[in-house]
């Protein structure tokens, strides 16, 4: 693969300047950040959102009739109508701001799976999900007396959909589909709207877990077909603690709330409450306002780089890490050999995952090990841990260069290269 980032000082360098923290040295090197799949770094114009608010506009949102909570409660509602763009959902009703992708899964099997859910009925995931969508429909199968089936993987480490069985397992006892769109550790990028597809022949609610993708290439609600789909802010270059559900309205019209509070309610009284509309039944209590409103400065963000551009660059990028990793010895590399994005998950051969990340923190680089929140996965794959590069759009070819270098010098040093 050619490549060359001398020759064309490309736009990925150019946006490096926006992420501050990136301009640093730690242990004494320049700071390489290869762990965006656990959060994304953040460019100064979610910084200065958040700041803006908390020194401009500062006030609880809703029926405020001051100034300050008027400002704020606008900024707050014209997220809702910026994600609802950036996902391309019918309605700005459809979204539903959460703590994040988990609190959204959860969200959606309380509040859907504990409502529909009875026993005999199957909910199917897959075998490469996050625990996070995973753990909650445990819950409700537990409290519902549904089953739990899962759509396997292919043999071996390319960690793909066996999608030659996909039939066998969508079948009428199936109520609600669970995937993820991107891996976390595989990288690999399931076919979400073919899935969707069959799924709805057969009447199959879908959830897409897009927590890997959403800040990484395009997403269009209306194009995969899904029902539920679940976004994480803080991987796609906005704050901690704030996340948004897309749901099909009829769905959510037909839910329970999740949570009772303030704001989800239309009347209360001492025996009993009437709910506010979708999506505020939804949204109990004083929200994540600073990061609600930073998620706009995100979403405006990434539209100005532009997804179409992250997903190639994506792609690009991780292919080139998993051709250079190819060429170390006595390595293992986890999921598929072409089309993987935004990750690589590897293994050097007697040389614990710990010790691979830790190593390579003394030389400036931020990896991550360990079992990602895959547990059943590293179990399929006959593994209790991996190390994981992750990358982002700021990333470039000379960073995974110098990640081959040290790895060869950690192989060294472990007697093994």
């Amino acid at each position: 693969m050619n490549h060359t980032d001398t020759k064309q000082p490309s736009i990925w360098e150019r946006v490096r300047a926006d992420f501050p923290i990136l301009d640093q040295k730690v242990n004494g090197y320049p700071l390489i950040y290869l762990d965006n799949a656990a959060t994304s770094q953040k460019p100064k114009a979610v910084i200065d959102a958040i700041n803006h608010y908390y020194t401009r506009d500062n006030a609880n949102v809703h029926r405020g009739i001051h100034e300050l909570s008027n400002r704020a409660s606008v900024a707050y509602e014209n997220t809702r109508t910026r994600a609802a763009k950036f996902l391309n959902a019918r309605s700005v009703d459809e979204i539903v701001f959460t703590r994040g992708t988990t609190e959204a899964i959860n969200l959606v099997a309380h509040s859907w799976g504990g409502k529909f859910l009875k026993p005999g009925d199957k909910i199917l995931l897959t075998e490469m999900e996050h625990h996070s969508n995973i753990v909650p429909w445990q819950l409700i199968a537990e409290r519902t007396g549904a089953k739990l089936v899962y759509l396997p993987i292919t043999g071996g480490d390319c960690g793909v959909l066996d999608l030659q069985r996909v039939d066998e397992w969508f079948t009428r006892e199936v109520k609600i589909f669970g995937c993820t769109h991107i891996s976390n550790t595989l990288g690999t990028v399931n076919p979400a709207a073919e899935l969707c597809a069959k799924a709805r022949k057969l009447g199959i609610v879908t959830l897409i877990d897009a927590a890997q993708s959403a800040g990484h290439r395009p997403i269009d609600v209306q194009e995969i077909g899904c029902d539920f789909l679940c976004v994480s802010s803080h991987k796609m270059c906005g704050p901690t603690g704030i996340g948004m559900l897309y749901g099909r309205l009829e769905l959510l019209d037909q839910m329970s709330p999740y949570q009772g509070g303030g704001d989800m309610i239309s009347s209360v009284d001492y025996f009993q409450s009437a709910w506010n509309k979708v999506p505020h039944k939804f949204e109990a209590g004083t929200p994540h306002i600073e990061g609600v409103i930073a998620l706009h400065a995100a979403m405006d963000y990434l539209d100005q780089v532009g997804r179409d551009k992250i997903a190639a660059h994506d792609l690009e990028l991780s292919a080139y890490a998993q051709e250079k990793l190819q060429e170390l010895k006595h390595i293992r590399i986890f999921g598929p050999e072409r089309g993987r994005a935004g990750l690589v998950s590897f293994l050097l051969e007697d040389v614990h995952a710990h010790d691979v990340v830790t190593a390579a923190d003394r030389r400036g680089i931020a990896m991550r090990g360990g079992h990602h929140c895959n547990q059943p996965l590293m179990k399929k794959l006959g593994v209790e841990s991996t190390t994981r590069a992750s990358f982002y759009f700021y990333n470039t070819h000379a960073e995974v260069d110098r990640l081959v270098e040290v790895l060869r010098e950690i192989q060294q040093f472990f007697g093994n290269a």
